[in-house]
């Protein structure tokens, strides 16, 4: 059976931590921030890990 490949559009999207979590961008991020609370804005700038759900399906995606 031939190798999978990696699915380049969410490797570009999705990171991989030493310990094997999957880190991404925070949605809502685009425009209309402005209207945000500060705390919501602070929050918006950190990366947020996936579910342990989702995990299992990113892994055949991103063949690591």
């Amino acid at each position: 059976m031939a190798k999978l490949k990696t699915n380049q559009a969410i490797a570009k999207r999705f990171k991989v931590t030493k310990k094997g979590k999957i880190e991404k961008r925070t949605a809502g991020q685009g425009h209309f921030n402005a209207r945000e609370t500060g705390k919501n804005g602070r929050n918006k700038r950190s990366d947020s890990i996936m579910s342990q759900t989702n995990k299992k399906v990113m892994e055949t995606f991103l063949q690591y």
